[in-house]
């Protein structure tokens, strides 16, 4: 099994913690522990000191698929999996379900993890490429034409990462229509979802797997408590067996802390939506002031790709731009789409400020070489 690398990761982890300011990272502003347990007016401190270091509860406790299930529509306890952040939620269903010569289809751009791990497992990939122009929409038709007689799975995240784009109601039911007719499974990761409450795959397709976490809306990524939600039950009793070979479980205390984190979710996901749309609405004002760059601005999602049109690639410009500054963006090369950069929109309000500020005093450089 030869894996590619895992170009948007492995970046992130050579520069985001050399810089001074983070504006590539999609995760909300985080919050402490002290943060998180103000939230409960009880001695959660205390509860936290006495839990035994055990495994805890296998496939997950009740408090925690509980808070899970309120963020949708639909489910029970049976109908979720707990897993080690989204990433390991995306490749359990992956594993468990794709086999060789079976065929996906996926997006591009796109996480990488949802086409390169499949292609380790020697599964054939083939891309729909979402385009700029088209708001990094779905061309429906060209989907259908893709779809093989061994295709088995739609992959794609919604809101999508790196554009933050996703589908609307209509939109929804149509990629179900296509799925039913020839009997596919869509794998939905979902982890930028739910700031709005948008509508869930899981809750609307039989063979709909979504997978999420805490990480992105829920400013809790250190805790890294994913799932896996579908109504077939069968599917997630599979996998809690391949589970077994992996994880095992959560710990109590990552559990417990999930569950606390879930069960604030409302509190937590305001203060979010308030994080986002300010700093939405200051970057829709500074890009009136750059005509070099410009970026369809997602409804949903705490993501964007903002588009440069300086004859510099991506991964020269970002390198530059955080040895001359330390504003730090992800290059669009590592999705495979030059002349962007992977913005992260629900940072800290007054980072993202200072951040841009920064940035555009070192366009002005740029600007004066043209």
């Amino acid at each position: 099994m030869k894996l590619q690398r895992f170009e948007v990761e492995s970046y992130m982890t050579l520069h985001e913690n050399n810089c001074r300011y983070n504006l590539a990272d999609t995760c909300a502003k985080p919050l402490t522990l002290k943060e998180l347990l103000a939230f409960e007016k009880k001695d959660s401190l205390g509860d936290l000191m006495n839990l035994s270091l055990d495994y805890g509860a296998i496939e997950g406790s009740h408090a925690l698929k509980k808070g899970i299930l309120d963020l949708y529509q639909s489910g029970d306890d049976e109908e979720i999996a707990i897993c080690h952040g989204g990433v390991n939620a995306n490749e359990l269903v992956l594993m468990t379900l794709l086999s060789v010569n079976d065929h996906i289809l996926s997006f591009l751009p796109t996480y990488q993890q949802l086409y390169s791990f499949p292609e380790s497992l020697g599964v054939e990939v083939d891309f729909i490429h979402l385009k700029e122009e088209n708001d990094w929409k779905i061309d429906f038709e060209e989907l259908e034409k893709n779809i093989k007689e061994n295709t088995k799975m739609i992959c794609l995240n919604l809101p999508n990462n790196p554009t933050g784009t996703t589908l609307n109601h209509e939109e929804m039911k149509q990629l179900i229509q296509i799925c039913k007719k020839h009997d596919l499974y869509v794998l939905v990761d979902e982890i930028y979802r739910g700031l709005y409450q948008e509508e869930s795959m899981s809750d609307l397709y039989e063979k709909g797997i979504v997978t999420s976490g805490l990480s992105k809306v829920l400013s809790t990524a250190g805790l890294r408590i994913g799932w896996i939600k579908t109504k077939d039950k069968e599917l997630i009793r599979l996998i809690n067996e391949r589970r077994d070979y992996s994880i095992i479980s959560s710990g109590p205390i990552n559990d417990y802390l999930g569950a606390l984190t879930l069960k604030y979710s409302k509190e937590i996901l305001t203060r979010n939506r308030e994080i986002l749309e300010e700093n939405k609405n200051y970057l829709k004002k500074w890009l009136k002031d750059h005509p070099h760059l410009s970026c369809v601005i997602p409804e949903y999602g705490t993501v964007c790709f903002l588009k440069y049109d300086y004859q510099i690639d991506s991964n020269t410009f970002c390198e530059t731009l955080q040895e001359e500054t330390g504003v730090f963006f992800v290059p669009g090369c590592c999705f495979d789409v030059e002349n962007h950069l992977r913005f992260g929109l629900a940072n800290d309000p007054q980072l993202v400020k200072e951040g841009l500020k920064v940035f555009s005093n070192w366009l002005k450089k740029l600007d004066t070489s043209r």
